[in-house]
């Protein structure tokens, strides 16, 4: 299983996936790409099988991984206070890989009808659909 995990900012949310994903999914191949060296870097830290940087890092390995994860804002332009490229949201969108996306207002994106649901809560059923998957 081959995922990629994006995150971008400070790569805390990125960095708190990958720590479970290692513990969970102990076969996962986890690509991390930030969309700067700050994500990528605290990404790499929580046990990233790799890392990369950038848009040409997310354009190229989004159509080569099974599972992508991420905040919601990763599949759309301009997103993360300008962070996420129309280039690097297109990628997302159009790459094959089933897309496991977390809601936060922190992009700018209100999700309704899915409930107050806290971060952590949030990641726990990001591993649990992968874990299905498998």
């Amino acid at each position: 299983m081959n995922v990629l995990v994006i995150d971008g900012m400070g790569g805390g949310i990125g960095k708190a996936i990958i720590e479970r994903l290692k513990t969970e999914l102990k076969d996962a191949h986890i690509i991390a790409v930030g969309t700067n060296s700050i994500a990528t870097s605290a990404m790499l830290k929580a046990g990233a099988d790799v890392g990369a940087t950038g848009e040409n890092a997310i354009v190229y390995n989004a159509p080569r991984v099974d599972y992508i994860v991420g905040v919601l804002g990763i599949a759309l332009a301009n997103s993360m206070h300008g962070e996420v490229s129309p280039k690097m949201a297109d990628a997302v969108a159009q790459s094959p890989a089933h897309k496991v996306l977390l809601p936060t207002e922190k992009c700018n994106v209100t999700v309704v009808g899915l409930g107050e649901v806290s971060m952590q809560a949030q990641i726990n059923e990001v591993v649990r659909r992968l874990r299905e998957r498998v």
